[in-house]
């Protein structure tokens, strides 16, 4: 009888302060630094993975089972398929199993390779997000060497050289290289995604880091969306007649993004035309207004966030994915904080006193879910329907029976 033989490590994950965990390689070979958060939804990994708004992050999911539906080609949230989100890399609990869902097209395992994000499976998640929790996102860098044999000096120099999150300017290495046009609507059961065929209105997005998902919303609405860089000036924005302006979500320092960013999103209120901010979006309209953003603790990473919007006294159940926030003492006088969080009370809206601006510092959009929060795509194309003197919809429309 043999005795009993442990694998070796092909996986490893190393913090800033010198913690070493120890795993089974996944996804791609190699190593990468950067800023370790967890994230608390039991669904939408694929979705999480194309994020752009986690570039520069290494992702620790609290939910064991991913993997266990697959990928395909339909859940990608980054607009170009060719392009990366900018993941670091990926953390499990338990190793990938076999996918067992209709949908899937090719295991995690394959697409994470294919997608050049490294992983590491085996690791108590609990425990480093207790850590977390404790003690803040650390740096950290993750490598899979399947040889077992690492080399750690050029680990802990990449780790030496990552700058963290905090004044990085993020938003220009995943937006748009240029202008394009959106008119993908949702997707609906046996259908797949639809085609608005014809648009109603024209809302300009600003790509800090823009969800697929975020545009379908707004080309449900019968909005027709021109994408533009994150670099675009008021200028270039109002050179396509919009009727409105949208501020997209995006990863990194709002306040490092806001040098750029700011000035154009001034410019463009003067105009009075309807805006909405989502997430950075959010974050950089709270700038542009004069307040003040900070970085957090922990961060908010989840599909099961509570908000409760006070315009209308609902708590409603959100995805949320940041690490900076807008501090609501900092507001000036003119601006209304509209949502906030119900786990710290941390801003999570705010409008600008009887002007069509508003946004929101979650996802509204959030795929696959909660959709609790869609109605604020139907707010801010009411505004847009007011300015034109059109009925406005509901926001909360009954099921059909």
């Amino acid at each position: 009888m043999t005795g009993w033989q442990q694998s070796p490590a092909t996986a490893v994950l190393i913090l800033a302060d010198g913690t070493r965990l120890e795993g089974q390689g996944i996804g791609a070979v190699g190593h990468a630094a950067g800023e370790v958060c967890f994230n608390t939804a039991m669904t939408g990994y694929q979705e999480v993975l194309t994020d752009p708004s986690y570039a520069g992050q290494i992702i620790t999911f609290t939910f064991p089972h991913i993997g266990n539906v697959g990928t395909n080609d339909e859940d990608i949230e980054t607009v170009n398929m060719a392009a990366l989100s900018g993941v670091r890399g990926v953390v499990l609990k338990a190793d990938i199993t076999n996918p067992s869902n209709y949908r899937a097209a090719e295991k995690l395992d394959a697409w994470l390779k294919k997608r050049n994000i490294i992983g590491i499976a085996g690791i108590d998640t609990r425990a480093l997000t207790a850590r977390i929790r404790e003690h803040g996102m650390p740096n950290g860098v993750i490598a899979h060497e399947p040889t077992g044999q690492f080399d750690e000096g050029s680990m802990k120099a990449e780790l030496g050289a990552f700058p963290g999150l905090e004044g990085l300017d993020l938003a220009k290495e995943v937006t748009t290289a240029q202008t394009y046009h959106w008119d993908q609507t949702g997707w609906q059961w046996d259908k797949g995604y639809g085609t608005l065929d014809n648009p109603e209105f024209h809302v300009v997005a600003i790509d800090y880091g823009a969800k697929r998902n975020i545009l379908r919303c707004l080309a449900d609405q019968g909005a027709k969306v021109t994408v533009v860089p994150a670099t675009a000036t008021a200028a270039d924005v109002l050179a396509h007649n919009p009727d409105a302006v949208f501020l997209s979500n995006g990863p990194g320092d709002p306040a490092e993004t806001g040098k750029y960013a700011v000035p154009t999103i001034q410019k463009l209120m003067e105009t009075g035309k309807p805006m909405f901010g989502i997430c950075l979006g959010h974050q950089l309209l709270g700038l542009a207004l004069g307040g003040k953003t900070s970085k957090m603790h922990q961060g908010h990473h989840g599909a099961n966030h509570p908000v409760k919007d006070l315009t209308t006294g609902k708590v409603e159940i959100t995805s949320m994915n940041h690490g900076f926030a807008v501090d609501a003492d900092t507001l000036p006088a003119g601006v209304t904080q509209t949502h906030i969080s119900l786990f710290d009370n941390s801003n999570a809206g705010l409008a600008v006193d009887g002007k069509p601006i508003f946004s929101v510092q979650y996802h509204p959009e959030a795929s696959p879910g909660p959709q609790d929060s869609h109605y604020l795509f139907t707010r801010f194309i009411n505004l847009v329907r007011k300015e034109k003197g059109l009925p406005e919809r509901a926001e909360f429309e009954a099921p059909a029976a």
